[in-house]
């Protein structure tokens, strides 16, 4: 199986193999936050006293390999608009203020990229020739737009990396089986991947449909020329006792994180 669970103690996150950098996508297992988010909440915006906050991604960072110090964030606002970070940048979103993006991607050995979900589709990407990486919020807004598409572009053309070179990893999301939608989201995706979108989309035909966003978002790497993909089985709306979901809990959750470390050359 390309996603591997590891724990350290109660913590508990998601690798995948495809990927050598430092990375982990998170659950709501293993933290300090209590309450509505107990207890793994790595959202600096949901409510929750910034020390859990903080605690919760040492923790995370301890277990995964990354510096929490390192952590850039993006401020992840449905588009797909994709940001270089460098060195420099770190601390934005946990220390200050974060950039308005949903993809970041950087080359600086150390910096990790770090973007936040409760059932939307995050993608990490890895350069195994260069050691660049990104990471990309892909909500089905972004999904549409091809923000994958645009973070994949903006290695190439930042860092020189070779489609072919990057790997990526889809995370856990919500999946076909429980994202219901109205006609806005499939006309959406049918406009920007014409008749390529129709087996992600399950048409019921009395108003509703089920989107699958993991196989949209594939299908826009691999119109990239990425050739390895590896996608989490898992829903984040069937799990809701492992993973935040923002539809199984009518928006009183905590947040999940997804994060890549540049491991450098």
């Amino acid at each position: 199986m390309s996603f591997v669970t590891e724990r350290a103690g109660a913590l508990e996150f998601l690798r995948c193999d495809a990927l050598t950098a430092p990375h982990g996508f998170s659950t709501r297992l293993g933290g300090v936050s209590q309450g509505a988010l107990a207890s793994l909440n790595l959202g600096i915006h949901r409510g929750d006293a910034p020390k859990n906050v903080l605690e919760n991604w040492r923790r995370f960072a301890a277990a995964a390999g990354f510096v929490w110090k390192n952590l850039v964030f993006a401020h992840q606002i449905h588009t797909d608009l994709v940001r270089a970070v460098t060195a420099a940048d770190c601390g934005q979103g946990l220390i200050f203020p974060a950039p308005d993006c949903d993809g970041l991607v950087t080359d600086d050995p150390g910096v990790a990229l770090a973007v936040f979900s409760a059932d939307c589709c995050t993608v990490l990407l890895q350069d195994m020739r260069l050691g660049a990486v990104g990471a990309v919020h892909a909500g089905w807004r972004g999904t549409a737009l091809g923000v994958v598409r645009t973070a994949v572009e903006a290695m190439a053309e930042r860092f020189g990396s070779r489609p072919a070179d990057i790997r990526a990893a889809v995370g856990p999301c919500i999946d076909r089986c429980c994202f219901e939608t109205r006609s806005d989201v499939p006309e959406a995706m049918l406009a920007a991947l014409g008749p390529g979108a129709r087996p992600a989309i399950d048409d019921h035909g009395n108003g509703t449909y089920h989107v699958d966003l993991k196989d949209l978002n594939l299908t826009w790497l691999r119109r990239a020329g990425v050739r390895r993909v590896e996608t989490c089985p898992f829903c984040t709306a069937c799990q809701p006792d492992r993973f935040w979901s923002h539809r199984r809990t009518g928006g009183e959750r905590g947040s999940l994180a997804s994060v890549i470390a540049c491991p450098g050359r």
